[in-house]
């Protein structure tokens, strides 16, 4: 009987928290819908400059799924390739060929190489392929190219799991009812526990960059100091966002609910796959989301060696996302207090 007594209790407390409830059934779904329209999406469409190639070459270049595309010979290959969404330029010049891979991602860079010989091969029997890369090279990993998402990842969800649970606990344990209570106003509130909490998440980035690069030996062709930067930015949108949820929690585990709706959808975003091949029912949630922006500044330093000039757009909308959410933080706390 004593054992009946505590399921029952156990399962009116479920049944009387509707939240918790509704997440079990549905972030499940959720997520497993999300990763249907991951990985059942379009096929990715490489799309490879051409430039002198011969015409006996050219009409017999046709594959699915690669756009060949016939570019000027005065092109200048490294600059289109920065600037425009070509995945590598094939040029011929005094019976040569020479094939410039953007590079940043070795898995395209064997599909690209592979199709480039095989089109190639059948109609030139005496020109030899050079391979070269603007960015990484031919001993770029699949590790190399995932690793500063991962970093962003990782930044993100910890900060975001920590500061959430810890300003819930301000909450529970009444330090925020006793602060709100002073003359401290709203404002000053948040921007206190930003700063606060700010500190460690900055440290805690740091230590995890310096790791990732130093000891488990990531690609590093960019500054250190921009990772930083960067990584900072991620934390200080996780921690703000973390900070505002923990806002709409009675407890921990409502706190950890957030993060299959809130956190997991950003992993599928942030350069682990290629939007052109999710679904368009999905692939417009990527911009909305800051680590869309964190895991693009962080390959572009790490992987392709940017700097500043290259990685200002995605800082100043990282930045961006923190001042809104604190921003909301503050009228969050309406609800405790009207000041």
């Amino acid at each position: 009987m004593r054992v009946l007594a505590v399921v029952n209790r156990i399962l009116k407390q479920f049944l009387h928290d509707k939240r918790t409830m509704a997440l079990m059934i549905l972030a499940p779904i959720l997520v497993l819908t999300m990763l249907s329209l991951v990985f059942n999406g379009e096929e990715l469409e490489l799309k490879i400059g051409l430039i002198d190639v011969p015409s006996t070459v050219y009409t017999n270049m046709e594959q699915e799924n690669v756009a060949f595309v016939k570019l000027d010979s005065d092109t200048d290959v490294n600059e289109t390739l920065e600037q425009e969404d070509y995945d590598a330029i094939l040029a011929f010049e005094q019976g040569e060929s020479k094939l410039i891979l953007e590079g940043s991602d070795p898995s395209i860079n064997n599909v690209i190489i592979d199709n480039i010989k095989s089109e190639i091969s059948p109609n030139t029997t005496s020109v030899s392929l050079s391979v070269e890369h603007l960015y990484g090279s031919q001993d770029l990993t699949t590790f190399d190219n995932i690793g500063p998402v991962l970093v962003g990842f990782f930044i993100f969800f910890f900060v975001f799991l920590i500061a959430g649970v810890s300003f819930l606990r301000e909450r529970t344990q009444g330090t925020l009812e006793r602060l709100l209570a002073s003359p401290i106003k709203r404002w000053e509130l948040v921007m206190g526990y930003v700063i606060g909490f700010g500190v460690f998440t900055t440290i805690q980035s740091s230590i995890i960059a310096l790791y990732s690069i130093y000891v488990i030996d990531l690609m590093m062709e960019g500054s250190f100091f921009y990772v930083l930067i960067i990584t900072v930015m991620i934390a200080l949108s996780a921690l703000t966002l973390g900070i505002l949820l923990s806002a709409f929690a009675k407890n921990e585990l409502q706190m950890i609910q957030f993060i299959p709706l809130v956190v997991v959808p950003q992993f599928f975003f942030a350069g682990l796959f290629k939007l052109e091949t999710i679904s368009d029912y999905l692939s417009w949630l990527g911009p909305l989301t800051p680590l869309y922006y964190g895991a693009d500044a962080l390959r572009d330093v790490m992987i392709r060696g940017q700097g500043l000039i290259e990685i200002w757009t995605n800082l100043v909308v990282l930045g961006g996302f923190s001042i809104v959410f604190i921003i909301m933080n503050i009228f969050a706390l309406k609800k405790h207090r009207s000041i």
